[in-house]
Formats: C-alpha cells, structure tokens, sequence
C-alpha cells in the first residue's frame, strides 16, 4: 500500500516548507504590509513632497516665481508673520470663529434632524433625499446662488424682508454681516453630512438600554440625555473631527461670495483666503508658504486634540 506524505508546514501554520528561503519567510510573514506598501508609498509621497517644498520655501525670501532666485532668510518669515497683527491674526480669529460658529450650528441641527429621522415615518424616503440636496451642489456654485439671494438690491432675501415690514440688510455687503451670513451658507450646506453621519451611529445603538430608561418611566429628555448621547458620543466626536476640519479649510464659499482678499476690508478674510492672496495675488510664495505651514500646524493641532477626545469617549 502507498503511503500518503503529508507536506511539513513550518510553525504557526502559516503554510511554508521549513527549507523556505529566509527571505521567502519573511515576506510571507509580512505579506499584509507588502501588499499595503505601494499604496502607502504613493499617498506619503503626495503629502511629503508638497509639504517638504512648502516648508523649504517658507524658508526663503521667494517672491516673483517659485523657479527665481531666492535667498535663504531661516525662521524670518515666520517672525514676520507671528508679528502681524494687521492680516495675519485677524485672519486666524476669522477662521476660529467661522469654524467654532459653523461647526456649532451644524452639529446641534444635524442632531436634532438626525433624531427625527431615526424613527421611521410615512415619506421619510423622500425627506432625507430633500435633506441631502445641498450636498449635491459644489461649493463654488451654492456660494454664487446665495450671493445672488444675498444681494442688497436685487436679492431674494431682502424682497422676503420687505414683505414682513423689515428694512432690507446688507448681509454679504456689510462690513460686520459678511462673516455671520458666510457661516449660515456653509451651514445650510454641510449640516446634511453631520446628519448622515449621526444618523448612521443612531441606527447602530441598541434598542436595549433605550427599553430599560422607558420601563423607568424616563423622559424623552432624559432618555437622549443620560442613555443616547453618551452611547453616541464616539460618533458625535467622528463628525466634529471630519466635520471641523473640512470647516477650518473652507475656500470655496468664502472666495465665491467675497473675492479676492476676503472683500473690501478684509471682512472674511480666513487663512485659506490670506494664503491664496499672497500667493497668486501679490506672488510672495515664501510668506504665503510660511503661512501654509502654521496653518498646517493649528490643522494637526485641532485634530490630535479632537483625537485625544474620542479616546477619552470610548472609555
């Protein structure tokens, strides 16, 4: 009778032959990481190369063209600009309140909206495709609807006031309106994705603990208050992250509805805004790089501090 020779697998079990090649071993060992590694590669050389250009040139005097000669000023720049009280840290008031308000907003109605949808309701299909309409348009194209609306002369908004005995507004032309009424524009288009996101981490809760705080006799507001919100607060903290980030580099809107520098007095001037003018505007490709670079800085800041928060929720 012949006997069946059951092939040798090394120890593990990950299936190699003891007299594998010690190379062949270890790839094999780390085949997950190998798969994983051009992609890796590819998306760290999108982000460091920039960065790393940005950095040197934030370093020099480079003004002009990126290709011209520059001198080497070290951290000059960088003192310049943290000495700047006339652009440089208004601008970054403007983008804290802009992001702090809008984020504020957004996240308190895309709560609101997501706990009236999480129980289902005749035509509830068709209000969420209405809810998610903003979502559809670009940034560009809603900041030019809402300049249109906005207009002090010819706007919808105004003609709306007029019918209810109010004097018309100068909402985006005023000097102190400009910020509120960017901030509502942005949160008439971003508070569908806070909902999206709430609402996915609603759908996911257990019925169970809602159950018990009911057989108590719990309140509503008790129920969301002491059982939902900490059960959902991982999720909340993952909309905040996504959500303040996407809002502290918000463009779009803002340049759209204002132009360049931020309108006449600077009235919306962010740091996206201030960088975007020194650099295709006035051609200062080393402050506006050093400017770049804190902007970096305050973005990583904000999310390792946001970061930090979700852990502690998860706790």
């Amino acid at each position: 009778m012949a006997t069946v020779t059951t092939p040798r697998r090394a120890p593990g079990g990950a299936g190699v032959m003891p007299d594998t090649p010690g190379w062949a071993r270890w790839a094999n060992d780390h085949r997950k990481w190998l798969f994983a590694a051009p992609a890796m590669v590819f998306v760290a050389a999108l982000i460091v190369i920039p960065l790393g250009w940005t950095g040197w040139l934030s370093l020099t005097d480079a003004e002009g063209s990126v290709r011209a000669e520059s001198e080497f000023v070290g951290f000059q720049n960088y003192l310049d600009v943290l000495s700047d009280t006339d652009r440089f840290w208004p601008a970054v008031g403007r983008t804290a309140a802009f992001t702090v308000v809008a984020l504020l907003f957004e996240v308190v109605l895309g709560m609101a909206v997501a706990l009236l949808l999480w129980r289902p309701f005749k035509g509830q299909k068709w209000v969420r495709v209405a809810i998610l309409m903003p979502l559809v348009a670009t940034p560009v194209a809603v900041g030019m609807m809402w300049r249109l609306i906005f207009d002090p002369n010819i706007g919808l908004a105004n003609q709306v006031l007029g019918w209810v005995g109010i004097g018309p507004q100068p909402w985006l032309a005023g000097q102190h309106s400009a910020l509120p009424t960017t901030i509502f524009i942005d949160v008439w288009q971003w508070t569908p994705m806070v909902v999206l996101i709430l609402l996915a981490g609603l759908t996911s809760l257990s019925e169970e603990p809602q159950e018990a705080a009911r057989i108590d006799g719990a309140s509503s507001w008790q129920r969301f208050r002491h059982v939902t919100l900490p059960l959902l607060m991982p999720t909340v903290i993952v909309a905040i992250l996504l959500r303040g980030i996407d809002a502290l580099k918000t463009f779009d809107i803002l340049y759209a509805t204002k132009g360049r520098g931020g309108g006449s007095f600077h009235e919306v001037e962010t740091l996206n805004v201030y960088a975007y003018g020194l650099s295709f505007d006035y051609n200062e490709y080393g402050v506006s790089s050093t400017v770049l670079i804190l902007f970096f800085l305050i973005i990583i800041g904000s999310m390792w501090a946001l970061t930090a928060r979700r852990k502690e929720a998860k706790r």
